[in-house]
């Protein structure tokens, strides 16, 4: 049960984060976690575990943060402020990728112990890290562009800009999730583990973003409360965006 236990964690504390940074610092703080969270990921994928009895890899929590921040940056600032959010962590994943593979060609100190460790943890992440920018770019806009089409059907089917942001929250994100697990399944890994393998972690990917897309909705809502009272507070800030 520790693996299921951490995951747990993992996702009320990494949620919990990006909701305190917008609390604190507004948009700001959401690019920051943003760029933060897909550095991260990139990382932690390369990790197999096994929980809830599948195989799956780390990263599946982090890299649905990426998708809240986005819903929230919709729904409280705009498309633009979302799209942004996407560029960073594309501009991120680059420079991380840049970076993360000039130290294997340094040659190390006799003294030094670090440098095994760095080449068999970094030597990895090269087709890791391109295949989740390429997927994360595509899966990411079509998140922020399906969303505000989502809006935009239940504004003029009811009238509301405020209702249903359950539905764009979630019918966003439960159908970009597909396209992204599938993507990043095939690309990441196809070749490196078997095809039982492949589905299995698959499988595990898209049921673990099925929840953490349905965990956030909540933090959702708590984020334009939290908007909307700070708009209140400044009303030269003016009212909400509209979706552009």
């Amino acid at each position: 049960m520790v693996n299921e236990l951490l995951l747990i964690g993992s996702l009320i504390f990494i949620y919990s984060m990006v909701l305190l940074a917008f609390y604190f610092f507004g948009k700001t703080g959401l690019y920051c976690i943003s760029a933060v969270a897909t550095v991260l990921a990139n990382i932690e994928v390369i990790i197999l575990i096994r929980a809830f009895s599948m195989e799956q890899t780390l990263g599946n929590v982090l890299f649905a943060a990426t998708f809240l921040i986005t819903d929230i940056l919709s729904e409280c600032e705009g498309k633009k402020a979302a799209n942004r959010a996407v560029f960073l962590g594309i501009l991120s994943s680059v420079f991380f990728l840049a970076l993360s593979q000039s130290w294997l060609l340094y040659v190390p100190s006799e003294a030094d112990t670090a440098q095994p460790a760095i080449i068999a943890v970094f030597s990895n992440t090269p087709r890791v890290i391109l295949s989740s920018l390429a997927v994360y770019a595509i899966s990411q806009f079509f998140d922020v562009w399906l969303y505000h089409k989502w809006w935009s059907f239940t504004e003029k089917r009811f009238g509301s800009r405020r209702r249903f942001l359950w539905l764009r929250n979630n019918g966003s994100t439960l159908v970009s999730q597909i396209l992204n697990t599938l993507l990043f399944t095939v690309f990441a890994f196809a070749g490196a583990y078997d095809a039982s393998t492949l589905i299995s972690i698959f499988i595990s990917s898209y049921v673990i973003f099925v929840v953490t897309s349905l965990a956030d909705t909540p933090f959702v809502y708590l984020a334009r409360r939290i908007d909307e009272k700070r708009r209140a507070s400044n009303p030269d800030k003016g009212a909400m965006l509209s979706a552009d």
